[in-house]
């Protein structure tokens, strides 16, 4: 990936002495046994208050002084802080608790999982082999989280505190799951609950922001949204003994026989979106992809006389500057290319995506490539288009006019050097960003006091 050709400077720059005393304030194994730790309390979507909790506690015995901000007491956002009590811009890290696994509910994950892959251990275990960590929940993104709660304690223990402010936020939901059909309400909220109540209701107001997630340490500002489409096949289900059966798979009445020609012209239209929707600019390279994600017709246990209704759900990635109505008109005219009895088309979930603005996220862009540059010796780069041809929590901060971007450590597979770089990196953008404030003990609030008066 490319380097940004003219990285803004960062607006504080940092000397090597303060480098030295960062890195040598990152212990390793700590970070690891914290990320180990981490990745080993189960936490799928849904599930993550044991995960909340332990970060909870963790941070107040490092005295960050964490708070819960949850829509529901058991999906709690973990908001702690650092710095703020000198003059400085604002910095909000944030990273997830949920981590990828099947859903938990037997009855639909046999319907999309083998079991040779339901019984990967990585879904859920976490482990350190050949110099490598393990784990799904490693990756995505406990990795990530405990590199910026080690960072925030480095800076600490090498004496150097932050005049503007650091948030450090572990948020539900980032993964999922979205309230579709039956499976709705609150129990079935996934970003709703996240860093978008964050946001709103979490008592922060950064200038900046970070989703620390794998980057394989690149950079982008810019991410995707998606919708998912209901597309709805309408036939006529008869008693299959009166059935004449037709020559022709189409002349069928039962809509799951149209299947096939409604498939070959959504695939040709997904294609051609995809072609359609690529996104470049200095920010990041956006690719936006189309997949069906699952079929519905018909109803197993009361067979006999098939059935009059199919839906198809059509998953489409929407780039930054796209919106759920341009993807609609595509399939809406496909599916009008195809002889059936009827149809509908409707978007179940939307979610747009976001890009920074590029001159008010120089900033920040310019303090990480400092940091890349006093830890690893090398220029930031652009990050893999993937990147930034997906969701991840800086399109909340970006849909609100705060400029953020994603970056962090090697996504598959980390090595413990790795996760320290990460450390380092995330350290040093605290202070590049935030500039160098008075010193702050262990537990002391030095936030929330101005003068003599508190708040």
């Amino acid at each position: 990936m490319p380097a940004f050709a003219h990285p803004s400077a960062a607006p504080y720059a940092i000397g090597a002495e303060e480098r030295d005393a960062i890195a040598a304030a990152i212990d390793q194994d700590e970070l690891v046994e914290l990320a180990l730790t981490l990745g080993n309390i189960p936490s799928p979507s849904r599930s993550e208050a044991a995960a909340a909790s332990f970060v909870f506690d963790w941070m107040a015995h490092e005295g960050f002084r964490p708070r819960r901000v949850g829509a529901t007491p058991d999906r709690p956002n973990i908001v702690g802080e650092y710095g703020g009590a000198g003059t400085g811009a604002n910095l909000l890290f944030t990273a997830h608790l949920d981590t990828e696994s099947p859903s938990g509910m037997p009855e639909q994950d046999a319907f999309r999982y083998r079991a040779s892959t339901l019984a990967d251990p990585e879904w859920t275990k976490c482990w350190l082999e050949d110099g490598q960590l393990r784990g799904y929940p490693i990756s995505n993104d406990r990795g990530p989280m405990a590199c910026f709660l080690i960072a925030t304690k480095a800076l600490r223990r090498a004496g150097i505190g932050l005049a503007g402010k650091t948030w450090l936020t572990a948020c539900p939901g980032e993964i999922g799951p979205e309230p579709i059909e039956e499976f709705a309400g609150v129990g079935f909220l996934g970003k709703d609950i996240g860093a978008h109540y964050l946001f709103h209701h979490g008592g922060v107001a950064p200038d900046y922001a970070i989703a620390a997630e794998g980057t394989d340490f690149g950079l982008t500002w810019q991410g995707c949204g998606y919708a998912l489409f209901r597309i709805r096949i309408y036939g006529r289900g008869l008693f299959t003994p009166v059935l004449d059966t037709p020559e022709a798979a189409t002349e069928h009445p039962n809509p799951i026989y149209r299947l096939g020609p409604v498939i070959d012209a959504i695939h040709r239209w997904s294609r051609q979106w995809e072609r359609d929707s690529v996104y470049e600019r200095a920010g990041g390279l956006s690719q936006p992809k189309v997949q069906l994600a699952s079929v519905r017709g018909g109803i197993p246990f009361d067979f006999g006389a098939g059935t009059e209704v199919c839906a198809l759900y059509l998953d489409v990635t929407l780039g930054p500057q796209q919106k759920a109505a341009d993807a609609y008109h595509g399939i809406v005219a496909a599916m009008r290319g195809v002889d059936l009895e009827g149809f509908d088309v409707e978007p179940v979930v939307v979610r747009h995506g976001f890009e920074a603005e590029a001159a008010q996220v120089a900033p920040l862009a310019g303090a990480v490539d400092a940091a890349t540059r006093l830890a690893r010796g090398a220029a930031v780069e652009r990050a893999h288009p993937v990147y930034s041809s997906m969701w991840r929590d800086h399109n909340v901060f970006n849909m609100h006019r705060i400029p953020a971007i994603t970056t962090g450590m090697p996504r598959w597979r980390p090595t413990p050097e790795d996760m320290a770089s990460s450390a380092l990196i995330y350290a040093l953008t605290m202070l590049a960003v935030c500039g160098r404030g008075p010193v702050e003990q262990r537990g002391q609030g030095a936030s929330t006091v101005y003068g003599d008066a508190p708040f």
